[in-house]
């Protein structure tokens, strides 16, 4: 009678099984499950399957990625909505959140347990003129009287160019478009518009106009513009080159209401023949004659190599001594795969090897800050210098040189990391041997070349080796390597110029910002693939040193074109970047490219100096010019400058 009742039993739950049987969604999802455990299970594997477990794991990994992918959309669309649309979503919102206010913006009431109901009767679609200066063209055909050819169009099955302008949110969303995280925007009836509605909308835009709205920024918070000089200004014997020269852009600068100037005094020439021997005639001279013409100054400590540019800036190498140094032993450069090496800056690895005449780097750094701190301790009492720039990397920005135009990098290249000279291999070496895992001691050998594309590459592809286990590890160790540098330059340099504003440039490696691994990113030393914010950790470092942290906007110089083929995302990265430094307390400060000296360029600076919808009103603490060549200042003259400068200062200004 045993095995009867045991036949039953099993009846019985086969027979509950088939009641529960889900649907939809959920019958997919579980067949899919089925169908995995069935295909990992052999007549070999007497313990369940261990084929089977690694199948699982892998799914678990595609789910996370396919995850991070759903959070990137979602966290651009409530971006678009707060900086585009005028909605006050929380710093958290969900997509409850959204809905709501998109329900409560088309005329819905939506109670805080979710019940949704309209209390009467429908009304017409609302008219919705954007009240934010913040876009510089918000709708193109304000500028100019309805058309014929327009009306015509406004029919029942109007295009979306003529109905009513609702809150737009532009550029791409999603890095990465998949069938579970499209978003379809769906028109009803309600969304149609008659012509008359067309002429109707079209008519009040004009008369409200641009004039009143577009560049206004009177009664804006006083953002100070600095401009920086010319390298060129003092030769490589720290000379001043041509004082008249001098005085008349200063004169220029001044009737434009300039703040002040950046000079950089570059390594190269201050200490540029016998280590600790330090000339500093030159920049005594051009800060006298800047004193004269009540101007605040900032100094850029660079210790980094000028080349020559559109801005005038003469070609200066690091010292010579270092360069002899050099010869004999190369490793203190930073150094690629192949084994080239990169005369930029100094590498890392020997911030506190003492591979510099009996210095280690953060010596050789300190020494020299130490030596300008003394010799202008006038200027620091008089209150000329208002600030001072550390530089902690190439261009005297923190990140790596993995983009060095010399080595053949052109844009969109992926870079290469620059972690192979011997220091910086022994650091790698010992990390690996912390984690237990001392074959992990080397850098990627699938990371591709310079001008290589991400989908070219095993290491930077989708599911590739970046998000593994041992790809987490090696970029958490090179990003870490970037942070400790930041850290222990800024611990000395915070005691040197104690009571002074400190400084820290941080670029805009926007390319493949779209894709799920942001190579360039990686690449420069930032650990910022999809869904984890790698500038948090560095910030952190700039706020336990009250460092401002200045950022270099992104260029305007390629085409739309070029940068959909490079799934770059310039508003993206800009968004996150400025968003965690404010999480993080800092004060921000910008700076522009060189190719950003047309109105296109200062409009986008000026949207993102003073965002007007933000809740917290967050600005820019100052802001830093740089000049174009001669011949480009020939051609455009300062009206742009001018003007840009009124709106940093809070002037009313149309650019129009």
């Amino acid at each position: 009678m045993e095995p009867q009742s045991d036949n039953s039993s099993e009846q019985q739950k086969i027979q509950t099984q088939q009641q529960r049987r889900p649907r939809g969604f959920a019958a997919r999802a579980a067949a899919e499950a089925t169908a995995i455990e069935m295909e990992s299970m052999s007549p070999n594997d007497s313990g369940g399957g261990g084929k089977g477990k690694k199948e699982r794991e892998r799914e678990k990994e595609r789910t996370k990625l396919r995850e991070r992918h759903r959070r990137a959309i979602t966290s651009r669309m409530l971006a678009g909505l707060r900086q585009y649309g005028n909605f006050t979503l929380p710093a958290r919102a969900d997509m409850n959140d959204v809905l709501a206010a998109l329900a409560r913006q088309a005329g819905w009431s939506v109670d805080p347990d979710g019940t949704t109901y309209r209390s009467s009767p429908a009304p017409p679609p609302p008219l919705h003129i954007p009240p934010s200066p913040m876009i510089p063209y918000p709708v193109r055909s304000i500028e100019s009287p309805v058309s014929t050819t327009a009306l015509k169009n406004c029919s029942t099955k109007a295009p979306l160019d003529c109905q009513t302008p609702v809150h737009r949110i532009e550029g791409n969303l999603s890095p990465a478009v998949s069938l579970d995280s499209s978003v379809v925007a769906e028109r009803g009836p309600t969304n149609r518009v008659n012509s008359s509605q067309c002429l109707e909308a079209d008519q009040l835009m004009r008369d409200v106009g641009p004039q009143e709205h577009v560049g206004d920024y009177t009664g804006t918070p006083y953002i100070p513009v600095y401009v920086m000089l010319p390298t060129g200004v003092v030769n490589n014997f720290c000379q001043l080159v041509d004082p008249e020269g001098i005085r008349q852009e200063l004169t220029q600068l001044k009737s434009l209401h300039v703040d002040g100037v950046v000079v950089q005094c570059l390594w190269g020439i201050v200490e540029g023949w016998n280590p600790q021997k330090y000339t500093w005639d030159g920049y005594r001279d051009l800060f006298d004659i800047i004193r004269q013409f009540t101007m605040k100054i900032q100094v850029v400590m660079a210790f980094h190599e000028s080349d020559v540019n559109e801005s005038g800036d003469i070609p200066v190498s690091l010292p010579k001594w270092v360069l002899d140094l050099g010869r004999d032993n190369q490793d203190i450069f930073f150094t690629d795969r192949e084994g080239r090496r990169n005369t930029e800056c100094l590498s890392w690895g020997i911030d506190k090897e003492r591979a510099l005449k009996g210095r280690t780097g953060i010596e050789v750094y300190f020494d020299f800050i130490r030596s300008f701190r003394t010799e202008f301790d006038d200027l620091f009492v008089e209150g000329l210098i208002s600030a001072v720039e550390i530089g902690l990397g190439a261009s005297g920005e923190l990140k790596y040189p993995a983009f060095p135009e010399k080595m053949g990098w052109t844009y969109p290249g992926i870079g290469e990391f620059q972690c192979y000279d011997k220091y910086l291999q022994q650091s790698l070496r010992k990390a690996a041997k912390v984690r237990g895992h001392l074959f992990w001691a080397r850098g990627p050998d699938n990371a591709g070349q310079y001008n290589s594309r991400p989908h070219e590459t095993g290491f930077f592809c989708d599911r590739g080796d970046y998000d593994n286990y041992y790809g987490h590890f090696f970029l958490q160790w090179y990003a870490q390597t970037l942070v400790d540098h930041a850290d222990n330059v800024l611990s000395l340099a915070s005691l040197a110029f104690e009571g002074a504003q400190l400084i820290v440039k941080i670029p805009s490696v926007y390319w493949w910002y779209k894709t799920s691994s942001h190579a360039a990113e990686l690449a420069a030393g930032f650990y910022n693939p999809t869904n984890h914010d790698g500038y948090s950790p560095l910030f952190n470092v700039l706020k336990k040193h009250s460092v401002t942290m200045k950022y270099v906007f992104p260029r305007l110089l390629y085409s739309g074109e070029e940068n959909d083929e490079a799934f770059a995302d310039p508003d993206g990265l800009s968004w996150q970047v400025l968003n965690s430094a404010w999480d993080s307390g800092l004060l921000i400060a910008g700076q522009n490219t060189m190719a950003s000296y047309d109105r296109e360029g200062y409009l986008k600076i000026l949207e993102t100096a003073k965002p007007r919808n933000d809740p917290d009103s967050h600005h820019l603490s100052f802001f830093v010019y740089q000049q174009p060549s001669s011949s480009l200042q020939r051609e455009f003259g300062f009206s742009e400058l001018d003007s840009s400068i009124k709106c940093m200062h809070g002037n009313n200004f149309n650019p129009a």
